[in-house]
């Protein structure tokens, strides 16, 4: 069963490589930041504190990293997010803000070293020990979205492979794969996998790593800067938000409160579709980005130009002229910004990744083993 399935995998893996060059080639392994230090090239001004055990070498993930344990694994993922992403496009959208989300949140207990990252953390459900998971944090809940097809992949997988692939790689994967689809098929990279998933989920982390749609340029780019992310990943990642939704109320102050640096057409359109005082039971969404809705590309970049775009964050791209220099870039030449996109989103799958000694490879993504 395992020989057929591995030469489907290849078969498949080919003509999907002929379709796309693959950003990322060339590199045979990633050494992920270690839990408790900066990821490589990141600021080392905040290390572990003394009264704490160092942590244990951090994982090397690499290409190809379920070839022998589990042929299938990247394969079953991607049937899985394009069938989802075919009766919905929108949680393609979901999907690659899921991973975003799961990796920039750093839970930090004082008497563990159980940090979070790209570990899966975002998944896992309330329970009576953690009633309040990083899932039902304000950027989280209720706009968060795809949790049910991370959970189909898993069961697929969990079928198949039994406890060999970390609900953490099938976010990753996910992300890669809804942008793949989205973006016609532009945005294709290889990743690296070797995840393993994390047990600590903590709301109150939501708002303290994840930058909001309010933050100026400088707050922008330091919440970046920490994750061992630079400006111009910061501006390249940015571009995310040419696909999906966002609730009126991300941007009700860009709309009721002049003057604003929003398009007035665009003011006026939005005001017709959100209440005037959005809250937690009248709070509808719009499309992030008016032209084309459904596809990842870089008319995000032409919108900012414009200023045809929702948050403040979106914007603040425009109050710098190294920033506005690179939304330029991204606009105007072709096929850049889904090459930077592809090597950007790869790094971010990097951040403060778990290994065996203080992460699991989970059972059921929504609860610890």
């Amino acid at each position: 069963m395992a020989s057929r399935l591995g030469v489907v995998v290849l078969i498949l893996a080919a003509l999907l490589g002929s379709a796309t060059a693959q950003a990322g080639d060339g590199y045979g392994e990633y050494k992920a930041a270690a839990p408790g230090m900066a990821p490589e090239g990141a600021p080392t001004s905040t290390p572990v504190p003394p009264t704490q055990t160092p942590p244990p070498p951090a994982p090397r993930l690499r290409f190809g990293f379920y070839r022998s344990s589990c042929p299938p694994a990247e394969y079953f993922v991607r049937e899985v997010v394009a069938k989802a992403i075919r009766n919905n496009p929108g949680i393609g959208a979901g999907l690659i803000r899921m991973a975003f989300h799961d990796c920039f949140v750093q839970a930090r207990p004082l008497t563990t070293l159980a940090y979070s990252g790209c570990d899966g953390s975002v998944l896992l459900d309330a329970t009576p020990a953690n009633p309040r998971p990083e899932k039902l944090g304000p950027p989280n809940f209720p706009s968060l979205r795809g949790f049910e097809v991370i959970d189909a992949a898993k069961a697929l997988l969990e079928k198949f492979c039994p406890g060999v692939v970390s609900c953490a790689d099938v976010v990753q994967f996910a992300a890669r794969d809804a942008a793949f689809f989205l973006s016609g098929y532009r945005v294709s990279y290889r990743l690296p996998a070797g995840r393993f998933d994390g047990r600590v989920s903590l709301e109150n982390e939501t708002l303290a790593f994840l930058p909001p749609p309010s933050f100026n340029l400088t707050q922008l780019v330091d919440s970046f800067r920490v994750k061992g992310l630079d400006v111009d990943d910061f501006v390249v990642l940015s571009g995310s938000h040419s696909i999906g939704r966002s609730h009126c109320s991300s941007f009700s102050d860009s709309i009721s409160t002049p003057p604003s640096d929003m398009d007035p057409g665009l003011a006026t359109v939005l005001r017709g579709q959100c209440p005037a005082n959005p809250n937690f039971t009248n709070d509808p969404t719009v499309v992030q980005d008016i032209v084309t809705p459904n596809r990842l590309d870089n008319q995000y970049y032409k919108n900012v130009l414009n200023h045809k775009v929702l948050f403040n964050s979106d914007a603040a791209l425009l109050t710098s002229s190294q920033t506005t220099s690179k939304v330029v870039e991204n606009a105007v030449i072709r096929g850049r910004w889904e090459r930077k996109f592809a090597r950007a989103m790869v790094k971010m799958s990097l951040i403060e990744i778990k290994n065996a000694g203080n992460g699991e490879i989970r059972k059921n993504c929504r609860v610890v083993n």
